[in-house]
């Protein structure tokens, strides 16, 4: 047996818990549990139907969200930081910290104003959840067979150019309710950053058919021996739990201690920004995979599941404005990030935005017209010309050198002023489209616009690679800067699904267009039909073995 220790330690929960605990143990755990009841969608939550509707005990409101306290079952809301009748009560009684969410069955700080996490509550609450479920003549909660991924479905490599199916082994016989893998993750403090963009890669078709085709076996990984933990391995086993047909709410948390530990700066139960984790898990993924395929130094060149399926190539070109010699060069990016334009337009189709007696909306298109409209460098930015062997005023143009096959935009909704010292957020309203060509961003496109469209040959492969797009996921941010919560919008065949934490219901098209997008994520319209493609037929695996059905609930 190894005795090696690890070299990191697990952030300490909130220590408000951590005295409840010490004083109460378990005690009021059992008290809500009696309370809570499971609804014929899967959700747990305070069972109020024998009761008025719940009421703040001091404002006597509904609105907001609203806690019960563990210790005296006294009911209080929370609207924002500055509004939070849970936080008085836990200030004037003594004791009191800690509550659960009426609607969410989850447990809360109401002195550090977020939600927290405890294992022994969240066994609880998860048995408390399967007990209720409904079961079949033969005891098997929702009716479903629970089997390996490895004989359960077969997910074959989603290549545009080969145009190979995704398969899913499902009864015909059993109807479900969502499609299969659609899961509820749990907030296990203040992690609906984490959850939401987990969502995005559940769904993410390459993604998808990567894990599930055992590509990252979590069982042969070698980099498990190491004092490290190994991250793609724990997204295999949030993959094989999501998508083994059970409809209870999963608990991430051995893929959280697995990130905090690779990333210990970022190692608290404080809220982060879904865009930085987003891009921190592309990274730790590339760090253990990008070694196994042999990546060279230049990112553009690596064979990592991350940077095949998100990255991208852009090309900047800055232009002499005295003597108009232009220098080019390439750069990696797993992402693009957009301002909002705030200047106005009657033509939605060509301007980034329209301006009424209210409120300015922006429309994506236009915003990538933005990101890819040249830009005259301040005077306190002079580039050293190579022509005129001094540094002179320049132009500056950015445009797409090779596009990802998911791809990843991330809207600027938080400025900053270094000036000011302030930071706030910009909860101005974006209009995009489903289905996307970006062909107008290319760099093929706009090296030819600048050129008065003259026809001339492109160096370079971005014929072989699709340019049009359907959004698949979205990630929206509610709330303050500093307060707020992530949520996912998932598109799958067609129809939108709400991903808040542990809960999972069917939108329409206008809840989606109404949320304020922060990131959207844009698979190649080829990957996305073909994803959709769901075969009542029995696939067989590549080892050549018929595959069981399963129930495709969520």
């Amino acid at each position: 047996m190894s005795t090696r220790k690890p070299s990191y330690r697990t952030p300490k929960p909130c220590k408000h818990l951590a005295e409840y605990k010490l004083i109460h143990g378990q005690n009021g755990f059992n008290m809500i549990l009696n309370c809570l009841k499971t609804s014929p969608y899967g959700r747990t939550m305070i069972d109020m139907s024998q009761s008025a509707i719940p009421r703040c005990s001091f404002c006597s409101g509904y609105q907001g969200r609203l806690y019960i306290c563990l210790i005296c079952s006294s009911m209080s809301c929370f609207i924002s930081p500055e509004s939070s009748h849970a936080a008085l009560h836990a200030q004037s009684q003594y004791g009191h910290q800690i509550a659960v969410d009426i609607e969410r069955a989850e447990l809360y700080c109401c002195v550090c104003c977020d939600q927290v996490y405890d294992p022994d509550f969240d066994k609880a609450v998860m048995n408390k959840h399967i007990m209720g479920l409904p079961r079949n003549d033969i005891g098997d909660v929702g009716g479903e067979l629970r089997f390996s991924k490895r004989k359960r479905l077969s997910f074959v490599d989603l290549d545009s150019k080969n145009g190979k199916q995704v398969v899913l082994g499902r009864d015909p016989r059993l109807k479900s309710c969502f499609p299969l893998g659609l899961r509820g993750l749990n907030n296990l403090g203040n992690t609906c950053f984490m959850n939401s963009v987990l969502q995005v890669l559940l769904h993410a078709p390459p993604m998808r058919n990567y894990f599930l085709s055992d590509r990252h076996n979590r069982d042969t990984c070698r980099k498990r021996s190491s004092d490290r933990p190994c991250l793609p391995c724990d997204i295999d086993v949030i993959f094989s739990a999501v998508f083994s047909g059970d409809r209870t709410p999963y608990s991430p948390a051995q893929f959280l201690y697995s990130w905090w530990q690779l990333s210990e700066n970022l190692a608290t139960y404080e809220q982060q920004d879904a865009h930085e984790f987003f891009i921190s898990m592309l990274d730790r993924i590339h760090e253990k995979e990008g070694k196994v395929k042999n990546a060279t130094k230049d990112n553009a060149d690596c064979h990592c599941i991350a940077h095949r399926v998100f990255s991208g190539l852009l090309r900047s070109d800055v232009t002499c404005m005295t003597c108009g010699f232009t220098s080019t060069t390439y750069d990696p990016c797993l992402d693009i990030s957009l301002d909002l334009d705030t200047s106005s337009s009657a033509d939605l189709t060509n301007q980034p935005s329209e301006k009424n007696e209210n409120t300015v909306v922006s429309t994506l298109v236009g915003c990538l017209d933005l990101f890819t409209r040249p830009e005259k460098l301040g005077s306190d930015q002079k580039l050293y010309c190579q022509n005129c062997q001094e540094k002179r005023d320049s132009l500056k143009q950015m445009s797409i050198r090779r596009l990802p096959l998911v791809l990843c935009l991330h809207i600027k909704r938080f400025e900053h002023s270094p000036v000011r010292k302030l930071s706030r957020k910009i909860d101005r309203h974006l209009r995009f489209p489903f289905h996307l060509d970006m062909t107008p961003f290319l760099s093929s496109s706009i090296v030819r616009k600048r050129f008065g469209n003259r026809i001339f040959a492109f160096e370079g492969d971005e014929s072989d690679v699709s340019t049009e797009f359907e959004v698949f996921a979205l990630v929206t941010h509610s709330g303050m800067l500093e307060s707020g919560h992530y949520v996912t919008y998932l598109r799958l065949k067609n129809q939108w699904y709400k991903c808040d934490d542990a809960w999972i219901t069917e939108v329409d098209e206008e809840v989606v267009r109404s949320s304020q997008c922060y990131l959207m994520y844009y698979v190649q319209k080829v990957l996305y039909h073909k994803a959709s493609e769901d075969l009542s037929c029995l696939p067989m695996s590549p080892r050549g073995e018929t595959l069981v059905p399963i129930a495709g609930c969520c």
